[in-house]
């Protein structure tokens, strides 16, 4: 009932919304902070493991119609914000479970927090997005609308994991479970990573960049159907390939490129381990 009402809301765009609207879109928002529903969920029939909710992206996008800029100020002089009516920051009490560590992180209403993520200053999860147990989102990291990231991850610091509410067709970026993103990574455009996979430091992932897998000796690409996958337990680190022809191979050029150097073992589970001792 519940998708077939915001489906009805979005595709009438209406001028003006009444109250019956108003406590749909509450209803909708209500699902979304408990993790009822998503947009985008596991699905072992599909290719990539992962299926959109293109009605879930559509109920985002409704709330930001809906809603009227609103102040929101801590502190008009001093701290003046103002936002969207229908996206205030998100309400979390101490048996939340959630350790928001003080110094200016926020967290927009509308995601999924759970228990046991901890969330360093400053920091940001935009609405969408679906972060599950244990994880830990790092000092300046970013997790964007709709992006997906699993259990036990950790999300280094001044990392970003891109969202992608548009088109509402469109895979956001999914990060599955114990996934370690170094720190000055990004993930961009649909990119799916893989359970336990390591990204090093300043990892750049998107639709545009080939992954060169050293192991397999596999290129990795995305397509017009198909996002960008990182397989599990890949290890991946920030590379360079050389320009094989004209001015670039004159002035011996090289472009960034992701590579696979090897997959996970126990000595680098061991490295991972330590990051237990952050949470």
């Amino acid at each position: 009932m519940l998708r077939a009402d915001i489906e009805r809301l979005f595709a009438d765009n209406p001028k003006s919304y009444a109250a019956d609207d108003f406590k749909l879109f509450q209803d909708f928002k209500d699902a979304l902070n408990t993790g009822e529903i998503r947009a985008a969920e596991p699905d072992a029939a599909v290719r990539a493991g992962w299926r959109v909710n293109a009605w879930v992206k559509q109920g985002i996008l409704l709330g930001f119609r809906m809603g009227a800029i609103t102040d929101m100020s801590i502190d008009a002089a001093r701290q003046p914000f103002f936002d969207k009516a229908t996206y205030p920051v998100k309400t979390f009490s101490a048996t939340s479970g959630v350790r928001i560590v003080p110094g200016g992180s926020s967290i927009r209403d509308g995601c999924f927090v759970g228990k046991g993520v901890t969330c360093m200053p400053p920091m940001y999860i935009n609405a969408g997005a679906y972060v599950e147990d244990g994880t830990m989102v790092d000092s300046h990291a970013l997790v964007g609308s709709c992006a997906q990231v699993g259990r036990k991850c950790h999300i280094s610091a001044a990392s970003q994991i891109g969202g992608v509410l548009e088109p509402v067709g469109a895979m956001p970026v999914i990060i599955e479970d114990e996934v370690l993103v170094g720190g000055n990574s990004g993930v961009y455009e649909g990119t799916i990573v893989k359970k336990r996979a390591v990204l090093g430091s300043g990892t750049i992932l998107n639709r545009s960049t080939p992954v060169y897998d050293l192991v397999t000796g596999a290129v990795l690409s995305a397509s017009d159907e198909e996002p960008l996958v990182i397989p599990e337990n890949a290890v991946v680190v920030a590379g360079s390939r050389a320009i094989s022809h004209g001015r670039g191979k004159d002035w011996s050029l090289s472009l960034y490129t992701p590579v696979i150097v090897k997959y996970r073992d126990s000595k680098t589970d061991a490295k991972v381990q330590l990051e237990d001792l952050l949470r």
